[in-house]
């Protein structure tokens, strides 16, 4: 029988050390990522997929309103030519977008629920 006495602590704070690289907590700074616009439509159009369970195939006019609010409140359409990206990953064509965007950005479209 071999005993063997080692102090561990070195390892384990090298190990402590490693883990902060490794296992970043803090989330991404926004402005360093704000010309990745497409990336963050697929984002937000992935977390509603998430939220609602329904996939884009399976979308209804108001999911798409509500995905196209989403997308509005984030500033997506200020980029040039975004709403042909959007279209794409909602899977529709431009003009449904563009005319989905007319109907929220109307002023009765407050009135919805």
């Amino acid at each position: 029988m071999l005993c063997i006495n080692l102090d561990r602590t070195p390892l384990e704070q090298a190990a402590a050390v490693l883990s902060v690289f490794g296992a970043p907590t803090v989330q991404r700074p926004e402005p360093l990522f704000e010309q990745y616009w497409s990336e963050r439509i697929q984002h937000i159009i992935g977390s509603y997929v998430r939220e609602t369970g329904r996939p884009v195939e399976r979308m209804t006019r108001q999911d798409r309103l509500a995905v196209l609010g989403r997308l509005e409140e984030a500033r997506v359409f200020a980029v040039r030519r975004a709403a042909p990206v959007v279209a794409g990953d909602l899977r529709v064509s431009r003009s449904t977008v563009y005319g989905l965007l007319a109907e929220l950005r109307s002023p009765n479209a407050k009135d919805r629920p």
